[in-house]
């Protein structure tokens, strides 16, 4: 039986997550869902709070993984990002925008990707 998109998307999120914790970083939240979209990670790195997307590609076909993180995606997770601030309370905490790449079993970590919109 083939995986669904979701379950498929859950393994390689908490793959992420394993190589996070193994740099240092603390997992507070997978999948934090609110009206403006979906952020798949969002952890603590020292003094930030990381708000990280996670892309996976089966081959090369499809292009890199990173390069999957449009303006658009990127405008909707700094939104997401913005409630969760407000919603906890947390709106002078320095934050970043990390992304992870995994194609092939190689997972490619990019630290402040993006600024928010």
């Amino acid at each position: 039986m083939r995986e669904n998109n979701r379950a498929i998307g859950s393994k390689f999120e908490k793959e992420a997550g394993a190589y996070l914790k193994k740099h240092g970083y603390e997992i507070l939240e997978y999948n934090y869902r609110c009206r403006a979209g979906e952020i798949d990670i969002i952890a603590r790195d020292g003094e930030y709070l990381v708000f990280c997307e996670v892309k996976y590609r089966n081959g090369s076909s499809g292009g890199h993984p990173l390069e999957a993180v449009d303006v658009k995606k990127q405008r909707t997770i700094a939104r997401c990002a913005g409630i969760y601030l407000i919603n906890h309370g947390l709106s002078e905490v320095p934050c970043r925008f990390d992304v992870i790449g995994i194609m092939n079993d190689e997972i490619c970590l990019v630290k402040n990707a993006f600024e928010a919109y």
